[in-house]
């Protein structure tokens, strides 16, 4: 029996996986995809924090460019906000991401199992048995890495995310190290983007139930006058539910909704509250799962509340987004990974210099 299986190997089931192998446990991380990585479901536009979470010798593997700034669009009037001679966020290969933080965890000593999906979950009194398509196999724990639309989470009856959105992203062969990434307002309740990866440039767009996202995103292309290749499509879920824990299985990264309500992007989050469950979870202590709960809302919640203040300016009037951004545009002090940072010294600084 293996001390922990990890369903899903993503950056953050990766990166649980290493932390918990690295504590001396059995790890198991188990994938239906056969080959890390693919298919290819988010977008790779991230702040620096994530460097916290590589090796130094692993960054050129996944750099393709740096973004300084962004314009913001809406109804044909644009709005820039930048940091002067500073990167506010990094494009990655995403695929590679996912690469790198498996191998790091087999390095640490996890087991991974590619091309296997998961059937069924069932929980017993001492341990927890997971079903897939070839097998079973039988841990003490079981972590759901596994993305918004969780099998381990629907299987075990835990709580849905508050609400998802549908995002769609393509990619053309245009040639773009320009520094700044453009946001489309237009899109409903949401918003859509350009982002430079210097030897391509991706396009996208993310909308709400009910909203076809493939009309979006053509609508922008159009702005640009290219065709989309590489389509990729996924859920992007907003608002962590209740409780992602059971007796003996917890949840993290997306399949727990710990996502920027503003931007959709889990994987900064995910690792976060996987630092936190390493920390306090203990494999043979069902119990310290009630501390992972409390832990890593701690870890988040306010920069999630925040979050969501910020997304609910998406379905203002357009004269209310326009006035907030003019008042907000240019030289900002704001991390883009935690919007707490709104009210921080650095964002007090440049509103100063304005004015």
């Amino acid at each position: 029996m293996k001390d922990l299986i990890i369903v899903g190997a993503g950056p953050v089931g990766s990166h649980l996986a290493k932390k918990f192998s690295e504590k001396g446990n059995d790890v198991l991380v188990i994938e239906q995809s056969d080959e890390i990585g693919k298919p290819l479901a988010c977008s790779g536009h991230v702040s620096p924090d994530i460097w916290k979470f590589v090796p130094e010798d692993k960054r050129d593997r996944l750099e393709q460019n740096q973004i300084s700034g962004a314009r913001f669009h809406d109804d044909g009037d644009e709005y820039r906000f930048y940091k002067e001679n500073e990167t506010v966020s990094y494009v990655i290969d995403r695929v590679e991401l996912d690469r790198v933080k498996a191998e790091e965890a087999q390095e640490a000593g996890a087991d991974y199992r590619l091309g296997e999906k998961v059937m069924d979950v069932n929980e017993h009194d001492r341990y927890v048995e997971v079903q897939t398509q070839g097998d079973s196999y039988n841990a003490k724990m079981v972590a759901g890495c596994d993305g918004a639309s969780s099998t381990v989470r629907h299987k075990l009856d835990l709580p849905e995310p508050d609400q998802f959105y549908q995002g769609v992203l393509c990619f053309s062969d245009e040639d773009d190290s320009g520094d700044f990434v453009d946001v489309f307002l237009e899109v409903p309740e949401f918003f859509g983007w350009r982002i430079p990866r210097s030897d391509s440039v991706e396009y996208g767009a993310a909308v709400p139930k009910g909203e076809e996202p493939m009309k979006w995103l053509d609508r922008i292309l159009e702005r640009y006058d290219v065709e989309k290749q590489k389509v990729c499509a996924g859920a992007i879920p907003i608002g962590p539910p209740s409780t992602v824990t059971s007796d003996r299985v917890f949840l993290v990264g997306d399949a727990a909704a710990q996502t920027k309500p503003f931007t959709g992007g889990g994987i900064l989050y995910g690792m976060r509250s996987s630092d936190v469950a390493s920390r306090t979870i203990d494999i043979d202590s069902p119990s310290t799962l009630d501390t992972y709960e409390k832990g890593w809302r701690e870890e988040l919640i306010w920069d999630i509340r925040i979050g969501q203040v910020i997304k609910s300016s998406y379905s203002m009037p357009s004269i209310a987004q326009k006035m907030g951004m003019w008042l907000f545009q240019g030289e900002i002090g704001v991390h883009m990974d935690r919007p707490t940072s709104l009210f921080s010294l650095a964002q007090l600084k440049s509103l100063l210099r304005r004015n």
